[in-house]
């Protein structure tokens, strides 16, 4: 719902980063942002602040869903879609590939919203018990790092295992009918993993690496619309604050939305970061050694340099 509140806080959005003259004269009609399952994004959709704040400018804003990052990171790559949110994996398959993207700004996470997770009565305790076994997960998703840097780390190699890329909705089946052992994957399904079926975590993000999260654009959309990528940014920060001070109405939304159980939606919203930030060097050292263990384990068809592709935002300027 657009309030008198939203408003004024696109208004000030739209001061603190005006475009000039020029820009405005070669300005889209239509921004296109991808999104996925988890986040605040259907908060954000029921606030209206994006669409506020575009508006003005004779930009409409257009939301597209997908199941998870490869392929809304294929379509920003296609031109089918101009920014989107993504784990920290897709990316690297991404640049591997030679898709046109930018890294444009960070979420920081906690490390509490991807898991490897075995049913409840599994003889599983440690990541080191899955040596033999058969693992879902997303293909070059978040949860595939998640998934290598955890073996790794246990002194396991990826041979080790019998990998089975499935998208989550998928995977959800396989584990549920007991044709895969264990399932690295992300909030809701993790959470309603958590809540259903007494799923039990046996490593979080957390005790592996530190794990971010992105906004991408296509390469196109920054070097055309460098002003809009700056706005897009400054209107996700600035709902990311009042996500991280609002649990109870971005689950509320998100439920909603979705159909996705209300506790289980709690739950996760509860262990999220919504902050976003500039991509720093601690990012960029971070993302730099997923794409290098991936890039040993042949993962990807070729080493990717990460700070290649990173478009420096500077708030405020």
């Amino acid at each position: 719902m657009t309030t008198r509140r939203n408003i004024i806080a696109g208004a000030l959005i739209l001061a603190s980063l005006a475009i000039s003259p020029a820009q405005a004269q070669d300005k889209p009609t239509e921004i296109r942002i991808g999104t996925q399952k988890g986040g605040f994004f259907p908060a954000v959709r029921q606030r209206h602040t994006v669409e506020d704040v575009f508006k003005p400018l004779g930009i409409e804003i257009k939301w597209v869903d997908f199941q998870f990052g490869p392929p809304l990171l294929e379509a920003i790559n296609v031109g089918a879609v101009d920014f989107g949110f993504v784990g920290d994996s897709p990316p690297i398959f991404a640049q591997a590939g030679g898709a046109r993207i930018r890294y444009v700004a960070a979420v920081k996470s906690d490390g509490n919203n991807q898991a490897i997770i075995v049913p409840k009565d599994s003889p599983i305790k440690t990541v080191a018990d899955l040596k033999g076994k058969r693992i879902a997960f997303g293909k070059g998703s978040s949860a595939h790092n998640l998934l290598v840097a955890a073996l790794e780390k246990a002194g396991l190699s990826y041979g080790d295992i019998s990998p089975a890329p499935l998208a989550p909705a998928d995977a959800t089946a396989a584990f549920l009918k007991g044709s895969v052992d264990a399932w690295s994957i992300w909030d809701p399904y993790l959470a309603l993993a958590e809540l259903k079926e007494n799923a039990r975590i046996i490593a979080f993000d957390k005790d592996v690496h530190k794990p971010n999260a992105f906004y991408i654009a296509g390469s196109d959309f920054v070097d055309k619309h460098p002003a809009l990528v700056a706005k897009l940014n400054a209107v996700f920060a600035s709902e990311g604050r009042w996500a991280d001070s609002h649990h109870d109405e971005v689950a509320k939304a998100q439920a909603e939305a979705t159909g996705v159980d209300i506790d289980a939606v709690k739950r996760f919203v509860a262990r999220s970061s919504y902050r976003v930030v500039p991509v720093d060097d601690e990012a960029v050292k971070s993302q730099q050694a997923i794409a290098d263990r991936f890039a040993k384990l042949g993962l990807i068809p070729k080493p990717v340099n990460v700070s290649d592709i990173i478009w420096k935002w500077s708030p405020g300027s």
